[in-house]
């Protein structure tokens, strides 16, 4: 039976002859000396062992052990997502110091750890010799030891944690501290804690460095090696008993920690009321107008610079442009993510720019939607600050939740996430809501739908929308005014009316969906020749006479009639599901008709009709 996309089971294909020889050999000589240890159970002198002693050893090292991991965790945790987090040549090669203690032989480390609390070192004179040869003495050699461990871990950790949740909830009122806590912990908590299983597990362990700064009291491991030197090996099984079965123990337990996608941590503890009986919805009060915004943004990635200036009062905003434009900066920059290298930003008056995001105001809806991975819907609602649970209540309903409050974003359909994401933003009193890309994950019969649903639902809202989109149809239903960028740079803003019908040249006629780009000539009476003896009629201010113009006009504004106005030829006519799509010449233009019904005949001499209104013109440059 074939396979299923998605199935994560591992491929059955045969490896080379020569890797399992080769790794059993290996593995073979890893357990073989736990069989031999259980071979030798037989014949192990059990009465030899001084019970006593042993269990101080044990008790010793159980909770030196448990005190250092927690000393690693207190510290070794935010070093870790320290690491993960920042980038540059200090935190490189601080990276690499940490990890020392791994590569020193655990003497050596001990020799270290001597220079620096050792009777004549500048601590150990402060302390009177308090830190070797004592328990706390013990703690440190095994801290210095087994931190790495969990450094290692909890850097892998957090660099899997993607970046964009942290700043996603950033936007919702959340400050640093809240959400390392409940986002960015409990995500890289599985790896982080099968890091300190190993770090607990190691400082158990430990005997070198503790040999050489912490003699007494009796470790575990110290009391082994004192023991082998006085009894010899047939009285070592019973005291190498409880090491083996702690150290099997904890290393299953990882391993179970490890496979654990995430943890969910700081459970909301308001509830979202349960839905009451079915109402009309109350309407929501809105302006007619937007909050004025105002942008100055300057910055600089790489190679790459952004440099726009913008200004708006209108509700529904959007911002077009091909890939790599600086649309997804722009919204970073507004909501707070990115810092500006310059300029300005200012929503109603009030300048944001050195505000940090939780207090702009402003909600962010990444490309990927930024849905917690180990919050229920209902969580992801009451997450932002100043979240209202009816107001919850009433999104869930809006948006066709119901019945989803306690799923995990795994569990939603792609539809279902970008609405819980709108509802998320929606819980918290925002002024502006940044929406970056929201339909590009989606087929295009869900895209439809909720294109419906999000014009709808800016109909309901106070707050400005800003739409970031490289889709001309979108920008043309969902917003009032828009921003066309390519390359950092402002190609042309204003009234998305007047963009689409007066475009600012062929660049940006063609990032609006221009397919039938072409050129002609201005001449009297508002006209545009095109060659052939074709002029064309077009709506709105005519150019001066004599001014070379481009022009567009959509393919389906284009109709093929009898009696039309125009005469053109057809040169090429392929289907288009349940109609057609033909290549007419017109003038000295080449035009894309899309139309329904009989087709034209291919190499015939046809009619057709252009809509005035739906030509687009521009002036040519020189």
């Amino acid at each position: 039976m074939p396979r299923r996309t998605g199935d994560r089971r591992p491929a059955s294909g045969r490896a080379p002859a020569a890797l399992p020889w080769l790794g059993g050999l290996l593995a073979v000589y890893l357990i073989a000396p736990l069989g031999a240890g259980i071979a030798a159970a037989v014949s192990a002198d059990w009465r030899a062992a001084d019970m006593a002693a042993l269990a101080r050893a044990a008790l010793t090292s159980v909770l030196s052990a448990s005190l250092a991991t927690l000393v690693i965790a207190l510290f070794g945790i935010p070093l870790g997502y320290l690491l993960a987090r920042r980038r540059g040549r200090a935190v490189a090669a601080l990276g690499l110091v940490v990890q020392l203690p791994l590569a020193l032989p655990p003497l050596s480390s001990g020799i270290l750890l001597l220079f620096l609390i050792g009777y004549d070192s500048p601590l150990g004179r402060l302390t009177g010799g308090a830190l070797t040869d004592s328990f706390i003495g013990i703690v440190l050699s095994q801290t210095f030891v087994a931190a790495p461990f969990l450094v290692i871990a909890a850097r892998s950790a957090f660099a899997a944690v993607d970046p964009m949740l942290e700043e996603v909830a950033a936007t919702l009122g959340r400050g640093r501290l809240p959400i390392f806590l409940s986002i960015s912990l409990p995500l890289a908590w599985p790896a982080t804690a099968a890091g300190l299983l190993l770090a607990w597990l190691r400082a158990f362990g430990e005997f070198g460095a503790t040999v050489m700064v912490a003699y007494h009291p009796y470790s575990l491991p110290v009391y082994t090696y004192v023991a082998f030197g006085a009894q010899g090996l047939p009285a070592m099984l019973p005291i190498v008993l409880p090491t083996l079965v702690i150290a099997l123990s904890l290393l299953a337990l990882a391993g179970m920690l490890s496979q654990r996608p995430s943890i969910p941590a700081f459970r909301a503890r308001r509830k979202i009321p349960p839905a009451r009986a079915p109402r009309p919805p109350a309407p929501i009060p809105r302006q007619a107008e937007g909050v004025p915004l105002d942008l100055r943004l300057e910055k600089r990635l790489g190679d790459f610079r952004l440099d726009i200036a913008w200004s708006s009062a209108a509700r529904r905003l959007a911002i077009l442009g091909p890939s790599g434009s600086g649309k997804t900066l722009t919204l970073k920059l507004i909501a707070g993510i990115e810092a500006l290298d310059g300029g300005c930003i200012r929503l109603a008056g009030a300048e944001l720019s050195g505000l940090p995001p939780a207090r702009r105001g402003v909600a962010y809806v990444p490309q990927n939607y930024g849905l917690f991975p180990h919050l229920s819907v209902a969580e992801q609602l009451l997450f932002p600050a100043g979240a209202d649970p009816r107001l919850g209540r009433r999104w869930i309903e809006r948006l066709r939740l119901e019945g989803l409050e306690d799923r995990l974003p795994a569990a939603l359909s792609l539809g279902q996430q970008q609405r819980v994401a709108v509802a998320r933003a929606l819980v918290r009193q925002s002024r502006l809501i940044l929406l970056d890309e929201p339909f590009s994950a989606l087929d295009a019969p869900l895209r439809a739908d909720l294109r419906r649903e999000l014009l709808a639902l800016q109909g309901e809202l106070e707050a400005t929308t800003i739409l970031v989109t490289h889709d001309p149809q979108e920008a043309a239903l969902l917003a009032d005014e828009l921003l066309v960028l390519e390359g950092g740079r402002i190609l042309q803003s204003g009234s998305a009316a007047a963009v689409f019908r007066r475009p600012a040249g062929e660049r940006v006629a063609r990032l609006l969906g221009a397919q039938n780009a072409a050129e002609g000539v201005a001449v009297e009476g508002g006209l545009i020749a095109i060659g052939g003896g074709v002029a064309l009629a077009a709506a709105g201010p005519s150019f001066e006479p004599g001014t070379r113009v481009g022009w567009n006009v959509p393919p389906e504004r284009i109709r093929l009639v009898a009696d039309g106005t125009y005469r053109g030829q057809v040169e090429s006519v392929a289907p288009l599901g349940a109609g057609f799509e033909a290549s007419v010449r017109l003038g000295d233009a080449r035009l894309l008709i899309s139309g329904s019904g009989a087709p034209p005949a291919c190499c015939q001499s046809c009619r057709l009709d252009i809509d005035p209104q739906a030509i687009q013109l521009w002036p040519r440059a020189l």
